[in-house]
């Protein structure tokens, strides 16, 4: 009988297809499991043998039917999973994936209109970590500028806007046509403003996307925070529309536009530029403008020739009217053999302010880039460059005052330089040639054993630099007299000066400066000049690159726009 059911097989039809016959005339009801061996026995069969066998057959059947019961049995399908367990299943998929899930079957649809899913996937991949139920209470935190939510109408200072009713909104909305419609724009970008660029910060702010552009301190405190001001943002006035708003002005909120025109560029529109304007004319905009940006008045400003650069800035970045073309900027990649972390730095650049500065490593060169700039020179163009193969040893305190020592030392590494770039091109070129015969330069480069040229050796090994005494050589002009006086390192290096409107470009030999992992100076010998550049600690996100390559490749776009 064993051998029997094995070959006929035992499931929900009841076991072997022989004994099915003998039941259909004493089995009262075939849909329900019989597993009693007595009730088996029915069937005329007395003999013990018989009997056993029976019994023996029963309990097969019994444990066959249980293995195939509904209760007992592993799901086959998705569908059979509870939809408390599918929400979780879905909720962990990536958002862009769940509208091709919805396409399955209804039953899958249905369970995707889940608002906990979405608003997982809006936490997880944007960081929105407010509920859209309790904004009648917590109000929506988009830092000073916005205002808890009352009732509809909310005058906060001199702000004035409509909050969206959230209520009624769901977390699919807000991830479908605010997060996802959006995400190309979150990140670091540099706006087209001519040769003064600028530094624009689009994130993801509560319910909000916003675009925060980043100023300098006020010159010359290179030590203060960042100052930021909004100027857009986009938000769900209804449920299935995002509102783009223009910031820029004094009036508040009003009607704006975003386009997103190809990768890694999209633009900006004002709808009702005359929310711009101010009662009192130009001249009122001119002052806020001027103590917004410089925190002072034009009388407290002496010098002539300043006083036309700011007046120069007001008259060219005031005429966009927020109507910007944005393209992305990538923060430099980390290697672990860098100088110091590279990053965005504050810099004193004269009668021009305070400038934003991209430190970058490339092997054995690192490289300033301008991402707010002057009408001398421009964001994008390469400010300084900096030969970490070139250590220069500063002389001992009393002679760095003596700015004609510094010069003869810096003059000796840059001869040193061309020498060796002459005879990389002759060897280039297929010409054999001697090896020079070390320099007093290269003597007094690699000589003694305290310095600043041996400080390099300690920060490539990574053991804690000790540091030298320091200080400006006299002649030498400083915006801040606050600066370190004492530094890690020292660098040969040169300066990208020009005339105005970027006219006869050349660079000029100077020192690169290591005070410590947030600050580095740089000292220009023909203009007789010192630029502090300190760290901006803001942390920003969706902006590291990709990689290297296209970390170089958008240093070559951005400066070709300005070349």
């Amino acid at each position: 009988m064993a051998v029997c059911a094995r070959l006929c097989g035992v499931g929900p039809a009841r076991g072997c297809r022989r004994r099915g016959a003998q039941r259909k005339g004493t089995a009262g009801d075939s849909s329900e499991p019989d597993t009693d061996p007595e009730e088996g026995g029915d069937g005329g069969c007395g003999e013990a043998a018989a009997e056993d066998d029976d019994a023996a057959e029963e309990r097969i059947e019994g444990a066959a039917l249980a293995e195939s019961s509904p209760r007992s049995r592993a799901p086959l399908s998705l569908l059979d999973l509870p939809p408390e367990l599918l929400v979780q299943i879905f909720g962990s998929l990536p958002g862009t994936d769940l509208p091709n899930l919805a396409l399955v079957c209804s039953a899958f649809r249905r369970i995707l209109r889940t608002d906990t899913i979405w608003r997982r996937r809006c936490k997880e991949e944007y960081g929105v970590c407010e509920n859209l139920r309790k904004l009648e209470i917590t109000g929506v935190s988009c830092r000073d500028v916005y205002a808890k939510r009352i009732n509809p109408r909310v005058k906060s200072g001199r702000f004035m806007k409509i909050l969206p009713d959230y209520e009624h909104m769901e977390y699919r909305d807000v991830y479908t046509c605010l997060l996802h419609r959006y995400r190309h724009i979150l990140g670091l970008w540099q706006p087209d403003i001519g040769p003064y660029g600028g530094l624009l910060n689009v994130v993801v702010d509560g319910l909000f996307i916003i675009g925060w552009m980043y100023l300098p301190p006020h010159d010359p405190h290179v030590d203060d925070p960042m100052r930021v001001k909004p100027l857009f943002r986009i938000h769900l006035m209804e449920r299935k529309s995002a509102t783009v708003e223009c910031m820029y002005g004094h009036k508040g909120p009003h009607s704006g536009h975003i386009q997103i025109a190809k990768k890694d560029e999209f633009s900006t529109k004002c709808n009702q530029t005359d929310h711009h304007r101010m009662s009192g004319g130009r001249q009122e905009e001119f002052r806020t403008w001027l103590r917004e940006e410089w925190g002072r008045t034009l009388e407290d400003i002496f010098h002539e020739h300043m006083q036309e650069l700011i007046l120069m800035k007001f008259i060219y970045t005031s005429q966009y009217d927020n109507c910007l073309t944005y393209r992305r900027i990538y923060l430099p990649p980390r290697s672990a053999i860098d100088l110091i972390k590279p990053g965005l730095f504050k810099g004193t650049y004269g009668s021009h302010g305070l400038e934003i500065v991209m430190l970058s490593f490339h092997g054995k060169k690192a490289k300033g880039t301008k991402i707010t700039g002057d009408p001398n020179i421009p964001a994008g163009q390469q400010t300084v460059e900096i030969d970490l193969a070139h250590p220069i040893q500063l002389p001992d305190i009393e002679n760095l005052s003596n700015f004609s020592e510094l010069s003869r030392i810096v003059q000796e590494v840059q001869e040193q330089v061309q020498r060796e770039q002459q005879q990389e091109e002759e060897e280039e070129g297929g010409l054999e040639k001697e090896q020079p015969q070390p320099g007093p330069s290269q003597q007094e480069a690699g000589r003694g054993a305290e310095g600043c040229a041996t400080e390099e050796g300690a920060v490539a090994q990574g053991s804690p630099p000790a540091s030298c005494p320091f200080v400006l050589p006299g002649g030498i002009a400083s915006r801040n007299e606050d600066y370190p006086r004492t530094c890690r390192a020292c660098f040969y290096g040169t300066g990208l000066i020009a005339g105005h409107g970027f006219t006869s470009p050349e660079r000029t030999p100077g020192v690169f400066v290591l005070f410590d992992d947030n600050r580095f100076g740089f000292i220009w010998l023909e203009l007789q000049s010192f630029s502090l550049y300190s760290r901006i600690k803001d942390s920003f996100q969706n902006a590291d690159a990709p990689s290297q390559e296209a970390f170089d490749e958008m240093l070559k776009n951005i400066q070709l726009l300005t070349s």
